[in-house]
């Protein structure tokens, strides 16, 4: 691994080992065997979701003392955590793709960032099923398993891109749009966020467009792409960062030219 400096190595390497815990002993056990419930937004909860969120709150502010936003927390107690962090907040999402965990689909990811001053600097994803560990820190790189992003060369053009694509939550013009008429080759969607911003990182995916991502959903993710080198903004805004901290419609991709032609088509549809 290489990293900024020896204090963010040793950051990096801590939070990883307690990823590992937390899945080794609250996740894994549970797969496919977990109780689970409807939430009041008519998403899924687990007993591992809980297991793994009470875990984090309690060690990652051992390792950098700050509070913890997690995605089952109440919103009046999300808030509350980042307005006292004094710029330092954690951000996780327990299991992000608790569906996928639930039916036994392999496709879910422990996520957790570090946000200063309501940016990312750190982020780490993990599929504990198929062990793949994303993680990058601000300006040292992004990197799965020790093998620095992005993996393989992606499509040059979006007629040729394999696409990630959310329908269900972009504005119905756009979702009829994309459709009837996509601009790329191919469309996926894995049911996890956290994982489809690595995937895109990776190289596997050449864009990406999601039309509602809470903070927990993209804060590592959106680290990891920039690290490996991508693009991001959201359908409203050039610039990411500037658009509401809680929910983004996303658009993303590693190459630099076919992020600029899918940004336009996407906005063009609005």
């Amino acid at each position: 691994m290489r990293y900024a400096d020896n204090a963010n190595r040793h950051t990096v390497e801590t939070v990883i080992a307690a990823v590992h815990q937390v899945a080794r002993e609250a996740i894994v056990p549970r797969f496919m065997k977990a109780i689970h419930h409807r939430k009041d937004d008519g998403t899924l909860l687990s007993e591992a979701d809980l297991a793994c969120q009470s875990f984090l709150l309690q060690r990652l502010p051992e390792i950098v003392p700050c509070p913890v936003i997690g995605e089952e927390m109440s919103r009046a107690e999300q808030e509350a955590a980042l307005e006292a962090g004094n710029g330092d907040v954690w951000c996780i999402d327990p299991i992000d793709g608790t569906t996928n965990f639930v039916n036994g689909l392999p496709v879910f990811a422990v996520s957790i960032a570090l946000l200063r001053e309501r940016k990312p600097r750190l982020g780490i994803t993990y599929n504990p099923i198929t062990n793949e560990l994303f993680y990058a820190w601000e300006g040292g790189g992004a990197y799965v398993n020790g093998k620095r992003l992005p993996l393989r060369r992606v499509a040059g053009s979006l007629d040729q891109a394999v696409a990630n694509v959310d329908l269900k939550r972009l504005p119905r013009e756009l979702a009829v749009r994309i459709a009837t008429a996509p601009p790329f080759f191919s469309q996926r969607n894995f049911g996890s966020s956290a994982l489809e911003w690595c995937q895109v990182a990776a190289g596997r995916i050449d864009v990406a467009v999601h039309g509602g991502q809470m903070l927990w959903d993209y804060a590592a993710g959106c680290l990891i792409l920039k690290e490996a080198g991508g693009h991001m903004c959201t359908l409203e805004q050039d610039d990411f960062h500037a658009d509401d901290l809680w929910r983004r419609r996303i658009v993303a991709a590693l190459d630099p030219g076919v992020f600029a032609a899918w940004r336009d088509w996407l906005r063009a549809g609005l």
